[in-house]
């Protein structure tokens, strides 16, 4: 016997939070901000109405996310879809420095199998989740999608390889962690600037 079952749970693109937007015309707005970032757009509660503004009218924008209890920034950054088409996508800000770490998220649904005692037989477990893809941004405006493996990490920083190695090894550090790659990036920053 096989039964399904389904958790849920809020996501913050799934709510509203207060912030600024600044638009790409250099108009400034403030109030309730909603984010889409599989349609790269975001939802403004300005003065009373809804305004809807897609990745190709904004520059930027900050929350205050309370399911994190901090504020997050996110730019509009022309993204190449494919070669020779770029197309503006909404980043998150993880760290700014001449190599910068951004972020997109995306909810994912997996199904997951479980042993119950009460049935004595699998039970499938649905269960969405946050999940993100990295970027890392240079200084000469070069992006790279971090497919969180460390071989590729080392490609990128590979200017201080031996130290970052070393870093992550005594910091017992995981290169797929989104809190532990901005301690890295940090890092690594904090090297090439020395």
């Amino acid at each position: 016997m096989i039964i399904s079952t389904s958790v849920a749970q809020d996501f913050p693109s799934e709510l509203l939070h207060e912030g600024k937007v600044t638009l790409a015309n250099g108009d400034t707005l403030s109030g309730n901000i909603k984010y889409d970032m599989e349609n790269d757009l975001i939802q403004i509660v300005y003065k009373g109405t809804i305004q809807t503004y897609s990745a190709r009218k904004l520059m930027y924008f900050t929350i205050y996310d309370n399911t994190v209890d901090m504020f997050r920034t996110f730019y509009s950054i022309p993204y190449e879809i494919e070669r020779n088409y770029d197309r503006p996508l909404l980043f998150e800000i993880l760290y700014e420095g001449k190599l910068s770490l951004l972020a997109r998220e995306k909810i994912v649904t997996e199904t997951v199998p479980q042993y119950s005692y009460a049935y004595r037989s699998s039970v499938n477990m649905t269960r969405t989740k946050l999940d993100y893809e990295f970027f890392f941004l240079d200084h000469k405006g070069n992006f790279v999608k971090y497919d969180l493996k460390k071989p590729m990490l080392y490609d990128i920083m590979s200017r201080k390889e031996p130290q970052i190695k070393n870093y992550i090894k005594k910091n017992k550090l995981k290169t797929d962690s989104r809190r532990d790659l901005v301690r890295i990036t940090a890092y690594y920053n904090a090297l090439i600037e020395e």
